[in-house]
């Protein structure tokens, strides 16, 4: 019995360690990137590690002469574990897929991209209040690449802020 109730106290204690800190939240994320300057970004918790966040980009350069304009759409699969005894502090692996297409009146820079990425990063929830804050790295591989800018190589960044509901 005193071995069965251990096992129960172990496996509390396991579910309290990888306990997510809210289930979605919803705002913006500041990318490094051609197709995905700014994005709408939407993260969902799928279970107690799990989560899954879409983003909708967007990005223009109407100025240094290029022309193009970029609208991108990105899922992204991330696995949470805890840093330290830090309430809300996580850092996350994992992987994804981005569909995008630029439009410009220049050959070289249009056209429709599929690429897929590792990630990895840190996230974190504010203990008093409903935002959450990320940093991520994705480095991009595309496998359909319609616009030559990317020699198939992208080396994809951001930085998120989220209201959590």
């Amino acid at each position: 019995m005193k071995k069965l109730m251990l096992a129960f106290v172990a496996l509390l204690f396991t579910a309290g360690v990888f306990a997510q800190d809210y289930k979605n939240s919803i705002g913006i994320r500041l990318g490094s990137g051609y197709y995905d300057v700014v994005a709408a970004s939407f993260k969902t918790f799928i279970s107690q590690p799990a989560a899954l966040e879409f983003n909708a980009g967007f990005d223009t350069d109407r100025f240094v002469g290029d022309d193009f304009t970029s609208v991108s759409f990105a899922g992204t699969y991330q696995h949470h574990f805890p840093i330290g005894n830090i309430q809300g502090f996580k850092w996350f692996v994992g992987g994804g897929a981005v569909l995008s297409n630029t439009f410009s009146d220049f050959d070289e820079v249009k056209g429709f991209n599929v690429g897929i990425y590792p990630t990895g990063g840190v996230d974190y929830k504010l203990k008093n209040a409903p935002f959450a804050f990320s940093a991520d790295i994705r480095p991009t591989i595309h496998i359909v690449n319609g616009a030559g800018y990317y020699n198939n190589f992208y080396a994809n960044g951001g930085v998120t802020a989220r209201y959590v509901f």
